[in-house]
């Protein structure tokens, strides 16, 4: 909304203002009663924060604005890697100061991933394992294909599907894609097969998943030893094992003590990427990890077969460079509905 974004910039160079300064303060001809429904419904979405009481109330950039704040994605890519202003380095108060604190959906969001989880539920409960198993397995395909797909894999879905259920390669394709969805199957099916494995969550269970998916591939398995660079960004992951190490085991903390399923997948899904911890197959083992924490709680599994693979990657690189989770949140969302809807 125009008045949001005219009420944001304002605090961002007036803080601490009253409703009626920033009803003044930005020129729009609006009642104070539409001001200050505007305000309230930013301080809910946690874009604002307040101090003082009744006549005496004054609005401010809440702390977590940066992580919530709507950015226009074709404005922001519009600009060259080396002209956007960035978050370099990894920012750790993320995981041990922000993220804690907060509620990652708003009362909205949450109700529409509950409602679609209470319409999952319903969903299973009419079907056999068989059929539960079947639908399942198809899943499986599409998110080994999808998950692939961003990574660079060119197998198209039927392609896949052969591959994962005939053992048949593509002509023309490496044999590294294939191995690649293979492990992605195997790492589904593995999760399906041990729901209560990965959780609570740990660095050695992280790691585990992450030898299934780069086995037979040249990745090195363990915690990285040395700087990896990602293509696209200025964004620097940490390059101290140790550190990454530390990084790591605070995000399984983090996960672990959430209360809200949802909020712990979608954790695990950004944060795991954001780290960094292996040379490569990030972003790979953290689509399996987040998935494995909603299968735990039976919880719908996200397969991402409708994301386009160019809009991922720009949601995950937004939160490298902005720590912000507005793109990345909606994807989520999104595919959590398309699942539902689709699968079961």
């Amino acid at each position: 909304m125009k008045i949001e974004r005219l009420i944001l910039d304002f605090l961002k160079q007036n803080p601490l203002s009253s409703s009626g300064e920033i009803r003044l303060g930005i020129a729009e001809k609006k009642s104070i009663a539409t001001i200050k429904r505007v305000l309230s419904k930013l301080v809910v979405r946690n874009l604002l924060a307040t101090s003082g009481k009744g006549k005496a109330t004054r609005y401010q950039l809440s702390p977590y604005y940066n992580l919530f704040r709507e950015i226009d994605l074709q404005d922001y890519y519009a600009r060259e890697i080396d002209e956007r202003t960035i978050i370099e380095q990894f920012n750790f108060s993320l995981v041990s100061e922000i993220l804690p604190e907060i509620n990652l959906f708003t009362k909205e969001e949450f109700n529409r991933l509950s409602g679609l989880q209470r319409e999952f539920d319903a969903n299973i409960s009419e079907l056999s394992a068989f059929e539960i198993q079947k639908e399942m397995e198809r899943l499986a395909i599409d998110l080994s294909w999808k998950s692939s797909q961003i990574e660079g894999n060119t197998y198209s879905l039927l392609e896949t599907e052969r591959l994962l259920k005939e053992k048949e390669t593509a002509s023309g394709k490496s044999k590294e894609e294939a191995v690649m969805l293979l492990n992605h199957k195997e790492a589904i099916d593995f999760i399906i097969e041990h729901p209560d494995y990965l959780f609570p969550l740990s660095v050695t269970k992280i790691e585990d998943i992450h030898s299934i998916l780069t086995k037979e591939l040249s990745v090195d398995r363990s915690i990285r030893k040395r700087r990896v660079g990602i293509s696209g960004t200025n964004y620097r992951p940490i390059d101290n094992e140790f550190q990454i190490k530390e990084a790591l085991s605070s995000t399984c903390d983090l996960v672990n003590k959430k209360d809200i399923v949802f909020e712990q997948a979608f954790l695990a899904l950004i944060l795991i990427s954001y780290i960094q911890p292996f040379v490569d197959g990030n972003k790979r083992t953290a689509r399996i990890v987040s998935n494995a924490i909603l299968l735990h709680h039976n919880y719908c599994p996200l397969s991402y077969r409708t994301v386009d693979s160019i809009d991922y990657k720009k949601a995950m690189l937004l939160f490298y460079e902005q720590n912000n989770i507005s793109a990345i949140k909606r994807i989520f969302i999104e595919q959590y509905e398309f699942a539902v809807k689709t699968y079961f």
